[in-house]
């Protein structure tokens, strides 16, 4: 079983933070880029993330209509919820989470980029 949340800290400079009661998130810099979802005894059961625009995160729909889901309110923008211990395998997850990772940072100011090494 992939440690999830240990993986997603692995990146550099990711850090934890529960913005909201109860909702663990992995952050580099300043902003989210997984969101760990869990059962409450701290088992991770599905990860959002972001996959992109709308219509590369759409794919994962059609590829897994049982597992993948549009995210709420940041769905628009790419963010989908993908069931973990599902039917998507788990490199397919961690590359989820590398590509959310990858377009996060690409998004961050040039002085914050620079100190991830």
């Amino acid at each position: 079983m992939t440690d999830w949340k240990g993986y997603a800290l692995a990146k550099p400079g990711a850090w934890p933070d529960e913005p909201w009661e109860g909702d663990l998130v992995a952050k580099v810099g300043d902003k989210i880029f997984v969101f760990l979802g869990g059962s409450g005894n701290g088992q991770v059961t599905s990860l959002g993330v972001k996959c992109g625009d709308r219509e590369a995160a759409d794919e994962w729909l059609l590829r897994y209509p049982d597992d993948a889901a549009r995210m709420g309110y940041i769905g628009q923008h790419g963010w989908n919820t993908l069931a973990v211990g599902s039917r998507i395998p788990d490199d397919e997850l961690r590359d989820a989470i590398d590509t959310s990772y990858e377009l996060i940072v690409a998004r961050l100011p040039k002085r914050v980029r620079d100190t991830l090494g």
